[in-house]
């Protein structure tokens, strides 16, 4: 195994796999062109920090901007992984670091051929010439679209010596997806370790919680734990809310302060070797909730759990939304938040007011991440392999109109990471405390 995969436990034998099943659903004389993500920039001329773009990442492991991976199906029988990359410039290097250059991407990225990214206008025409089809998300990226139109005209160009240009694009990002929608044992060793460090960092956050802070200290906080156990990223932006601001879903000004008699809702997930973990817990910010918030929590975190159990292979997906808004529905109507007849108010859609958004999402390389979730028209079952979250919610805006004020400015989601097994499921992120009595002990020393 290679040094380069020695630190992420995937190994060159695996990311050939997945080319080769990529390789497997393209016709003879086709090619396969997919760029790397570009560096962009914050201001002036300081950069945000790169990160690969996940289809690239998951068929190379490569991290480097300015690449682009080609593969080129001459026949069923004759294949290429092509890898353009940077060159070395020692003057660049010294404020950069060292570029893997084309010796490395031979050797530890498995790659058959190797061209640096400044001769692709040279190099590419020459590949693209003699096959039929090309498969590209074209339309995804102006510049890219405008370069392989270059590209082909090129070739067209040459039609006249013999020779025959592509003339019909595909895109394969759904054949890229589907494989990437199940995770191997490498991959899945990857999203329990993030799992846990951001389990742990949760953890920490209940603990440290007090009225008076400010939002963004718990959002520091997390960033730190996660950082100093190995996500040198986060998934995605994290989202710490306390009272009302829980209530907006994607909140993310965290800058309010933390009253003592609000609950505070954090939605945060660190990235581990570009595997996402998503979690979201929702505590007491004095460490006790109130009648009104103790009851609407344990009522999300049956629809949760309810919803949970029913991971396993061949469980339709759309089953644990209808089980979590059936609770839920029923939940509500027993507590006066909602009136009328269970089947007619979610019949009706009721409980969109309370409840707005799905169940969960597929989680990978990317927090939301690749594959479909219905095939054929028809929703899909849960196969083992598949990484999901589970997270049901309820929102109640200040000052709603249909309810007693008791009950505004709570928000509450309960969200976990889980795997499906070949028996059943295993939540990643267990870690993280979630009934009310794990919470409040947990938060006890504010009390004293």
């Amino acid at each position: 195994m290679s040094k380069m995969f020695e630190l992420t436990g995937i190994t060159l034998k695996e990311y050939r796999a997945r080319r080769s099943r990529i390789i497997e659903n393209m016709p003879s004389h086709s090619i396969a062109i997919l760029p790397s993500g570009s560096e962009k920039y914050r201001n002036a001329d300081a950069e945000y920090p790169f990160r690969q773009e996940s289809n690239f990442y998951y068929l190379t492991g490569f991290s480097e901007p300015k690449s682009l991976l080609v593969l080129l199906k001459r026949s069923a029988s004759e294949s290429q992984f092509i890898l353009f990359c940077q060159s070395h410039n020692p003057a660049l290097e010294v404020w950069t670091g060292k570029k893997v250059g084309l010796d490395d991407a031979l050797e530890q990225f498995g790659a058959d051929k190797a061209y640096f990214f400044d001769d692709l206008d040279r190099i590419m025409p020459e590949l693209l010439e003699n096959t039929n089809e090309i498969f590209y998300s074209l339309g995804r990226h102006s510049d890219w679209d405008a370069r392989i139109t270059g590209w082909l005209n090129t070739v067209r160009a040459k039609k006249k010596a013999g020779g025959s240009a592509p003339s019909v694009f595909k895109d394969l990002s759904s054949t890229i997806h589907e494989s990437r929608l199940f995770k191997s044992a490498a991959e899945i060793k990857l999203m329990k370790k993030v799992s846990e460090i951001s389990a742990n960092a949760h953890v920490e956050l209940i603990k440290a919680c007090k009225p008076n802070m400010m939002e963004y200290e718990l959002e520091a906080l997390f960033l730190y734990e996660c950082v100093r156990q190995g996500c040198r990223s986060m998934a995605y932006p994290s989202i710490v809310g306390g009272g009302k601001n829980a209530c907006t879903l994607h909140y993310g000004a965290n800058n309010a302060l933390l009253k003592s008699s609000d609950l505070v809702l954090i939605d945060a997930g660190g990235e581990y070797q570009n595997y996402a973990a998503d979690i979201t817990r929702t505590f007491p910010v004095n460490g006790k909730f109130t009648k009104e918030q103790k009851v609407l929590y344990q009522l999300v975190l049956k629809a949760q759990l309810a919803a949970i159990d029913l991971v396993r292979p061949e469980t339709r997906w759309d089953i644990l939304q209808e089980t979590i808004v059936t609770i839920l529905v029923q939940g509500l109507v027993a507590l006066g938040l909602l009136k009328g007849e269970v089947k007619t108010l979610i019949h009706e859609k009721a409980h969109q007011k309370f409840y707005m958004h799905g169940s969960g999402h597929w989680l990978g390389l990317d927090v939301h991440d690749a594959g479909e979730y219905k095939l054929e028209g028809q929703y899909r079952t849960l196969k083992p392999g598949m990484v999901l979250t589970v997270e049901p919610g309820i929102y109640i805006a200040d000052g709603e109109p249909s309810v007693d004020k008791r009950w505004w400015g709570i928000g509450i989601r309960i969200e976990d990471d889980v795997l499906v097994t070949e028996n059943g499921h295993d939540v990643l992120t267990k870690a993280a405390p979630k009934t009310v009595e794990e919470i409040e002990q947990l938060m006890k020393p504010i009390l004293c």
